[in-house]
Parts: structure tokens; sequence; C-alpha cells
């Protein structure tokens, strides 16, 4: 186990780097993204002007609050509390993501399946799980809503963070077939099959 502290955006050497177990922190920039936001980029055709190659993205619909636009909130919002969402619903995405706008990591609760899988392995990403009921502790590693773009989906815009010391987070899958995930799968189904059988039920 390693960890890494990766100055975002990063190359996919960088993504093929991590392994299972590692832990990451991130600086510079994320980029916050849900379920309307890729519906509407991949199922309805739309595009962003924001430059999310090399960089991350963290499932999320975040708590702002509209201000002023000014030197310290230049895109017109501030943090109130930004936590993270479960990303299986988000699965079919992940392969766009990474072959259309060139993300390398996906930060998430729950992990993701088969195909992100795959595509994390043919093309140098990683998922990184972060604990569900930390959304105030991650909001303060936010300094700053940089930009904003497709806010008519608010709050499933897609966000421009700009961030620092964005972690720990877990590296739960990686790009050489690694699975916090299908380990955890196979373990509790090789158990149940033990406690069935200790009770004499056959499967």
């Amino acid at each position: 186990m390693a960890h890494h502290v990766l100055e975002m955006p990063i190359s996919q050497a960088q993504a093929r780097a991590l392994k299972v177990n590692d832990t990451v922190t991130l600086q510079h920039r994320l980029f916050g993204i849900r379920d309307a936001t890729q519906i509407h980029m991949f199922d309805r055709g739309r595009r962003t002007r924001l430059d999310l190659a090399g960089h991350a993205v963290i499932h999320t619909a975040p708590n702002v609050r509209k201000v002023v636009p000014d030197a310290v909130h230049p895109s017109g919002y501030a943090p109130v509390c930004i936590g993270t969402t479960t990303s299986d619903r988000m699965e079919r995405f992940t392969r766009p993501l990474m072959e259309r706008e060139g993300v390398r990591l996906i930060i998430g609760k729950g992990g993701l399946r088969e195909a992100s899988a795959a595509a994390f392995a043919e093309l140098g990403g990683a998922y990184l799980a972060i604990v569900g009921g930390t959304a105030a502790l991650e909001t303060t590693w936010i300094e700053q809503i940089e930009d904003v773009d497709l806010d008519d989906l608010n709050p499933e815009s897609l966000w421009q963070f700009r961030i620092r010391d964005f972690g720990p987070l877990l590296v739960a899958m990686d790009s050489h077939g690694g699975s916090l995930y299908s380990v955890v799968r196979d373990d509790a189904q090789a158990r149940r099959a033990q406690v069935l059988a200790g009770l004499g039920v056959k499967t």
C-alpha cells in the first residue's frame, strides 16, 4: 500500500500507478457531476466548455448558496455542504466520461461494476472510495467553486471546484482488475455457502 499526492490533472501513467488499497490525496481541481449532468452530456448530446481531461470527477449534487460574483466567488456560488452520492446508478457513464472527456478518476460511494472495471483497465483510470456521511468534512477540502456549466440542471450542474488536501481517499478499483467490491462479494458468497451447508441446506 502506498499513498499518492496527485496534483490534478494527471497522466494515464499516474492513474495506472494506483493500486487497490492505496490511498490518494488530490490537489488543485475537482469536478462535481451527477445523474442529470451525464444524461444531458451523453444521452442528449450536450457538450461542456469545461476541460475534464486528466481530472477526477466526484458523484455529487452539492448544496450551494447563490452569491454576487467576486474574486472569492467567481462562479457566483459559495459551497455550503458538498457530499458524495452512490455511484452504481451512473455505471453506464464511466466509459464515455473517460473516452470523450478524458476523465481519469471517479470518486463516489458503493463502487462500480464490471463495465467500469473494463474501462479502467483499457483506458487507464481508477475508482476512489469515500466514506459515507462525511459531507461536512469533504466541504472543508473545497476552497472555492471556480466555475459551473450546464447550470440549468442545478444542483446537478457540472461544478469546477478548487481543492486542497482532498482526501485521503481509498483506491477501491484500479486499472489492473483489482476491486475491493469483488473481494467483499466473493467473501460474502463463500461465507453464505458455509452457513447454508452448516444448516444442512442444499444449494
